[in-house]
């Protein structure tokens, strides 16, 4: 037997799918919308399992406590933008050349903040709202990023994760299975 459990998480966030392309036969326009700069309300749902019952639990639901903590610290109210990004000079113009980045063990970016210690309050309000990755960071990226983080970190308790959900609208969402 196989038991899974899910816990969804919503934030809200902001990126820019810089290399969009559609094709005017399915999309009924060339309008390239998610190259603008955007938000979303997401939704992340995680699915657990596991073969073995601890207590008769997958594991305890409050185990992904720590998923919200992150989502609220790191990407809440926060704007995703890819390393490789042909606006990222013009939108991060004090780290155009990318030197001066903290990498995050998560496996991204925030500007070094500690730059900015003569600039005004609303330019240093600005970089704390960038989250720097090296993925274009779209809805399956997203998804796969974020499978990465938690699996890591449940992995520790024996608990795989067999999936993740991410909804960047109510009726858009991708998913990603661990194989």
């Amino acid at each position: 037997m196989v038991w899974q459990i899910s816990k969804e998480f919503d934030f809200c966030y902001g990126h820019r799918v810089w290399s969009q392309q559609l094709d005017s036969e399915f999309s009924l326009s060339g309008c390239l919308a998610c190259r603008h700069l955007h938000g979303h309300q997401g939704k992340v749902i995680v699915f657990l399992q596991s073969d073995v019952l601890n207590n008769g639990m997958v594991t305890d639901f409050h185990h992904l406590n720590w998923f919200k903590l992150f989502l609220d610290a790191t990407l809440d109210h926060k704007f995703i933008i890819d390393s490789h990004d042909p606006l990222f000079e013009t939108l991060l113009p004090h780290f155009k050349n990318k030197q001066h980045l903290i990498s995050h063990e998560a496996g991204y970016q925030t500007p070094d903040l500690s730059m900015l210690v003569n600039e005004p309050s609303h330019i240093v309000e600005m970089y704390e709202g960038y989250i720097i990755v090296d993925f274009v960071p779209t809805s399956e990226n997203i998804s796969t990023w974020l499978m990465g983080i938690i699996e890591k970190k449940m992995s520790r308790l024996g608990v795989r994760v067999s999936h993740v959900e991410f909804l960047e609208t109510p009726k858009s969402r991708s998913i990603v299975y661990n194989t």
